[in-house]
This record gives structure tokens, sequence and C-alpha cells, in this order.
């Protein structure tokens, strides 16, 4: 393998601190894959995030032995218990409907 000679790193210098349309090419060039290296590991680590609550939204637990498995078998793995879909999250109600009882009590006071 050859080495490039030193009038090639002189040009490649000299366009990079030349204003001319060719050394802004390469800055450009530079910016764009520098910006990519940068915002990369970013994008893969949402898209990850993004995966793992899919597959987690996805996951049924058994009531019977509390093993894990996903939502398209209608039977547990392990045991062979019929699964009820979201054994784990209990009933879904609408936020509108549910109420908390507050009550106000002294801090001092023994009831």
């Amino acid at each position: 393998m050859t080495r490039p000679s030193p009038l090639v790193w002189l040009a490649i210098v000299l366009l990079l601190l030349l204003p001319t349309a060719a050394g802004r090419l390469l800055l450009d060039l530079a910016g764009g894959l520098l910006l990519i290296l940068l915002v990369l590991p970013f994008l893969l680590t949402g898209l990850g995030w993004i995966g793992w609550k899919i597959l987690q939204s996805r996951m049924v637990t058994c009531s019977a032995c509390g093993a894990v498995n996903f939502g398209g078998s209608s039977v547990c793995s392990v045991c062979g218990t019929p699964l009820d879909g979201m054994s784990g999250a209990g009933p879904s109600v609408p936020a509108s409907e549910v109420t908390i009882d507050v009550t106000a009590q002294d801090a001092g006071s023994d009831s």
C-alpha cells in the first residue's frame, strides 16, 4: 500500500483553508459526517426505547405461575393456565371515573 505524497495533503489543507467552492464542499461534508456521528447514538437509543416499550406492551404475566408470556398465546407456556389478557394490570377504568377520598388529619392526633 502506497502512502499519498505530501503534495496531496498540502492540496487538501489548501482546499480547506482557501475560501473556494471546493473548500466549502469539503467542510460541509466533514460537518455533515460529524453531525451524523453525534446524532446517530441518540437516534438508536430512541429507537431501542420505542422497541422495548412495544415489546413490553405485548408481554402478559401468568396469574398462576408468574411466568411472562407474549400476548399472542392464549395459554401459559410454562403451566398451561389460560391467560386472561392483562393479568397484572387489573381492570381498565378511565381516569375521569376514578375518585380518591382524602381525609384531613392532624399530625399529633391518635386517630
